[in-house]
């Protein structure tokens, strides 16, 4: 078992408020986190977060908003802040590219690969691409347009600093064949193996000069250029957790990550730029580097310029915390695309949460209330064959949790959910077949005392099993029946006509 576990997610750009997708990384590296916590305890595991505040879109941004870039990153960090806590977001640290600790360790690193002579200085002529901040060759671009985003690109001629990705290409190519674990999922893997196979890499050209961009942090030994936004940001996975000693060595107690959690639409920069940098500067490389899928509207990915962008703070208040967070995590396999509707989410919300969980607990609840006074009955657990197969099932289902949690699985929570409502339905069955109303007619009040403890203890081990995706319904089912006395409340998940 591992000893720590520190996880990230990727630095949200703060040139717009948050959505779907962010929220999507965010709930299951807090899935994740709550699940690891439980594991291998709290004060063993690391949660970071962020937000990457500097380039030109901020800038951009800003001066649009009538505001300094720093002011205007201020304001909109607020919103990620905000919409974390609404969704019950455990991180243990929320880095901003803007602050202190970050710029020291993102210059230091600077400074290192100039002494290396990683980084060299060099003219620059080609096609920029303002909204992806991005350089791109004649022979990448298709109509004068970017082929990232379709926009238009600019011709652009200067002089830049630049970092010898080159040099580091064919290490790389080896490490990844001898680490298959190193990318995930296996398309992801595939895609970056490709690349790095059949293209050429070219040096990153890691400045902008401040003529022509100043929002941004200064090279130490060319203060006349600034960093450019994918360098600096990609640094806040060291800088959050650690630092350069005076032998230039880094130390940290939670480095290397054993998850980055990222978009696919990122995978580059995080599968190769990352790596080199962090081989160049003599830094171990984090364990897996996992890049989930879209949520699409339809056929389409979703984007402010198609109007059909999910705001997660309007499906919070519509369908609840744990809803929205149980609908995203079961709907698709980790890593693939789905798609969002609110149809597919009362879908969801009727058919598990109000007829099984809630009903499970509901049903049971009002039981104990009408059958024993609302007092758990104690006394020896006696079980007939049907009980002893739920008892089997509720012993297996933490080992299978672990199972489908597990990097080797793709963390697949929709599995995990799977695996975990088999118990709950295989309870719900047994209610339907043992028929407790009868035992009670019959006055066979002993087994009917062991039915309800049985149905008690399947509601609790459900309750650990799915904490750490619903924390607020794990919380309310142990504050209903956590002791010997029950304290019933409305149904959990009322059904959504």
């Amino acid at each position: 078992m591992a000893d720590k576990f520190y996880i990230t997610t990727p630095l949200y750009y703060v040139n717009a408020s948050p959505h779907i997708g962010h929220s999507y990384t965010n709930i299951a590296a807090d899935t994740l986190t709550r699940y690891m916590r439980e594991k291998i305890g709290k004060e063993n595991v690391w949660f970071l977060t962020g937000t990457d505040e500097h380039g030109q879109k901020i800038k951009k941004a800003a001066e649009a908003a009538g505001l300094k870039p720093q002011e205007f990153a201020d304001k909109t960090v607020l919103q990620f802040r905000e919409l974390w806590e609404k969704l019950n977001i455990s991180y243990n640290d929320f880095i901003r590219t803007t602050e202190e600790r970050h710029i020291r360790v993102v210059q230091r690193a600077l400074e290192l690969l100039h002494g290396k002579e990683d980084i060299y200085e060099g003219k620059y002529e080609g096609w920029y691409c303002l909204p992806c901040e991005t350089f791109w060759l004649e022979s990448q671009i298709e109509a004068q347009s970017c082929p990232d985003c379709k926009r238009p690109v600019e011709k652009i001629s200067e002089t830049n600093y630049f970092f010898r990705l080159s040099a580091y290409q064919q290490w790389l190519l080896e490490y990844i064949s001898k680490n298959p674990g190193f990318i995930r999922p296996q398309e992801r893997y595939n895609e970056v193996f490709s690349f790095l196979k059949f293209n050429k890499l070219d040096d990153l050209c890691i400045s902008r000069p401040r003529e022509r961009m100043d929002w941004g942090i200064p090279l130490p030994f060319a203060p006349e250029y600034v960093t450019y936004v994918w360098f600096d940001a990609l640094l806040n996975y060291i800088s959050a957790v650690g630092h350069f000693d005076k032998d230039n060595r880094y130390i940290s107690k939670w480095w290397p990550a054993d998850l980055h959690l990222i978009g696919k639409d990122i995978l580059r920069q995080h599968a190769v730029y990352w790596p080199i940098m962090l081989k160049a500067l003599e830094i171990d490389l984090p364990r897996t580097i996992f890049a989930h899928g879209w949520w699409m509207a339809g056929e389409d990915k979703m984007s402010k310029s198609k109007g059909n962008v999910v705001n997660p703070l309007e499906m919070v208040n519509k369908f609840g915390i744990d809803t929205y967070r149980y609908f995203l995590l079961r709907d698709v396999p980790f890593g693939s695309d789905g798609n969002f509707s609110e149809a597919a989410i009362v879908k969801r919300f009727n058919a598990d949460l109000a007829n099984d969980l809630g009903n499970l607990v509901y049903r049971t609840l009002t039981m104990i209330e009408k059958y024993f006074q609302g007092v758990i009955p104690a006394g020896p657990l006696v079980y007939d064959e049907k009980a002893k197969d739920i008892e089997a099932a509720m012993a297996v289902v933490p080992e299978t949790l672990n199972k489908a949690l597990a990097p080797e699985a793709d963390f697949n929570f929709s599995l995990a959910l799977e695996e975990a409502w088999k118990l709950i339905n295989i309870a719900n069955k047994y209610v339907e077949e043992r028929k407790p109303w009868n035992l009670f007619k019959e006055n066979k009040i002993d087994e009917l005392k062991a039915f309800i403890r049985l149905l008690v203890e399947v509601i609790r081990k459900s309750c650990d099993n799915i904490s750490a995706f619903m924390p607020e319904t794990a919380k309310s089912i142990k504050e209903q029946i956590g002791g010997s006395k029950i304290k019933k409340g409305n149904p959990l998940f009322p059904r959504i006509e």
